[in-house]
């Protein structure tokens, strides 16, 4: 806050900062962890088709971050993209296609554990 002042001074001896700082994001991983068996369904369904799992954090606002905190724990699995965020963003066939298959696949093992 003491910067903005600062620099607003110096833009104008008149000029008013207010600042303002709101969570916007919260970390899903807390959220998830209290249902380990979901990780492990979705770690099963990538062995079964042939993708080996790799777990790592990821950053940045997702939509499962804001389904978690909902009630809906929704770790991110995969993306399968490129060049996020950009114009030459882009998925493969291959990539969506492998997608598909582990998405019915965890579809599969959660009917099978109830």
């Amino acid at each position: 806050m003491e910067i903005a002042k600062k620099v607003g001074k110096g833009l104008h001896p008149d000029c008013y900062i207010e600042l303002v700082i709101e969570d916007s994001y919260y970390n899903m991983r807390d959220k998830v962890a209290e249902f380990p068996h979901i990780i492990d369904i979705a770690q099963q369904a990538m062995r079964d088709c042939d993708i080996e799992p790799v777990m790592k954090p990821i950053r940045g606002g997702t939509d499962g971050a804001q389904l978690s905190f909902m009630g809906l724990p929704c770790p991110n699995i995969f993306t399968g993209g490129y060049n996020y965020h950009g114009k030459h963003e882009f998925v493969t066939l291959e990539g969506m296609e492998k997608a598909v298959k582990v998405i019915v696949r965890i579809a599969e093992l959660t009917a099978k554990s109830h």
